[in-house]
């Protein structure tokens, strides 16, 4: 089954408004009719199976062009629209888009060499198809194969470049019906949605509730924190999902948000990295009737693969908890064999949301898919309950407020300066953002610390998106190796 048809098969003639907005809502049939009109553009213009570029903040042109792609039989690629103008273009070459979807809205700087559809193409395209009478027969697909590609999620490798997770059709219906197996949602519930849609963590939020029929709130502009709070409240939301830094700056930057009754909240999910087990206790004791989920999954398991119950969060905090419906997890050694309780080994994952594959990378493929099982990168063990604790993370990446991130992208920046003798790149706890880059600049003992500082953060702002410029930085004269003279320094990952 297309993906597409699994998510609108029992609402698709549903008048109820999905996105909630102070202008206008947006209902669920009005998604499905507009969606169903572009896919069979999209079918008849382009034919099938042609990647398709996705670039635009959280939105109804967003979700309309997203489902629309899926629905036409060809492959969604959504992208950060902050992304770097190289690592646009590496992705752009490398899918050979045939088409991209751009938010009129966002900036030029990025050079497209393809076709393009903007919020205006894409209405005159949905008021043009109206003429055709569309039944759905016309864009039925006979002998679906749920192991076809449905969408590219692309994620910072170890070597700089991103590398695209490959995601089915069968990958996104799995993983989304373990979600809803355990956070029960309802077609009455109502989420505040400040995950942009281009991270699998916000597909997520967005395909569990448009499946159920509930809603969505989009809000854009989380660090307006009480833009955050009035919404939680005016539009009567139920369920709130964030990483880390959502919470902490919650919690500890917002002078009125531990202060206020939010009388409709019904659960919170947080992933996307480790939360401090001081931020959740003080969430819970601010909120004891809100249920807080504890989350894990990676994008190459579509999303989600663990999850801690509200149930059992004050016992077994710390924990990330037991494996999603219809996912397995086990804590296995260098040999792959399957350690005992308490033994501390690799994290590997088994279930029909893991991925495809990285898109064109047989090599990073066999290194993390093998014999059936993903291998996380991350190292626990399981206590005596079943219950799983993670310890450390093996793979040379950093996690930031939910984004990944490569050290060595950032640290091929730092280096371009000729005052910098080395760099180190690595995340540490920050007490605003929960985890902050900071970057270790070697120098030699005349530079000028501050006027270097000001070329540094001049040199990121050119070459990186936002969301990877360094917070901290520390200046060195000391350059630390060991006897074969590798830096006793090394990346840190939260």
């Amino acid at each position: 089954m297309n993906f597409f048809d699994y998510l609108f098969s029992e609402n698709k003639e549903s008048t109820k408004n999905f996105i909630l907005s102070e202008s206008k809502g947006f209902s669920l049939n009005t998604l499905y009719s507009n969606s169903m009109l572009l896919a069979y553009y999209l079918r008849n213009r382009f034919g099938e199976n042609n990647q398709m570029i996705l670039l635009s903040n959280n939105s109804i042109f967003f979700i309309t062009s997203y489902l629309a792609i899926i629905k036409s039989g060809n492959v969604c690629v959504p992208i950060n629209p902050g992304i770097e103008p190289i690592n646009y273009k590496y992705i752009e070459e490398l899918t050979e888009s045939k088409l991209v979807f751009i938010s009129n809205k966002l900036r030029s700087d990025i050079d497209i060499n393809t076709e393009k559809i903007d919020e205006s193409t894409l209405n005159e395209i949905i008021t043009n198809c109206q003429e055709v009478i569309l039944k759905e027969d016309v864009l039925k697909q006979t002998s679906f194969d749920d192991n076809r590609l449905a969408e590219i999620i692309f994620t910072s490798g170890s070597t700089g470049k991103p590398k695209g997770v490959m995601l089915t059709h069968l990958n996104l219906r799995a993983n989304t019906e373990s979600i809803l197996a355990y956070l029960k949602l309802k077609s009455d519930d109502t989420i505040l949605l400040v995950l942009p849609l281009y991270y699998c963590y916000g597909l997520s939020v967005f395909h569990t509730h448009l499946k159920v029929g509930a809603s969505i709130v989009f809000n854009n502009n989380f660090m307006l924190l009480g833009s955050v709070i009035d919404d939680l409240k005016k539009y009567r939301c139920t369920g709130f999902s964030g990483v880390p830094s959502h919470y902490q700056m919650l919690l500890r930057k917002s002078q009125t948000f531990a202060k206020t009754d939010f009388p409709f909240l019904r659960y919170v999910t947080q992933a996307g990295g480790n939360l401090h087990e001081a931020f959740i206790i003080e969430f819970i004791n601010a909120f004891p009737t809100v249920d807080f989920f504890v989350m894990y999954g990676q994008t190459e398991a579509t999303a989600r693969l663990a999850y801690l119950s509200p149930e059992l969060l004050k016992i077994k905090i710390g924990s990330i908890g037991n494996a999603i419906p219809n996912v397995i997890l086990k804590v296995v050694d260098h040999e792959n064999s399957v350690l005992d309780i308490n033994e501390i080994g690799e994290i590997v994952a088994s279930g029909a949301n893991i991925m495809k594959g990285y898109y064109r990378d047989i090599k990073g493929t066999n290194e993390v898919l093998k014999n059936g099982w993903l291998h996380t990168g991350d190292l626990g063990y399981i206590d005596n309950d079943g219950c799983i604790f993670i310890t450390s993370r093996r793979k040379n990446i950093i996690k930031v407020r939910g984004n990944r991130i490569s050290p060595k992208e950032i640290e091929e920046v730092l280096v371009l300066d000729p005052e910098v003798i080395d760099c180190t790149i690595y995340a540490v706890e920050n007490d605003v953002y929960g985890e902050a880059i900071k970057a270790l600049i070697v120098i030699n003992e005349y530079t000028n610390r501050i006027e270097l500082e000001k070329k540094l953060m001049k040199l990121c702002r050119e070459k990186l998106a936002v969301y990877k410029l360094p917070q901290i930085f520390e200046f060195s004269i000391k350059f630390d190796v060991t006897s074969s003279g590798k830096k006793i320094n090394s990346n840190c990952s939260l």
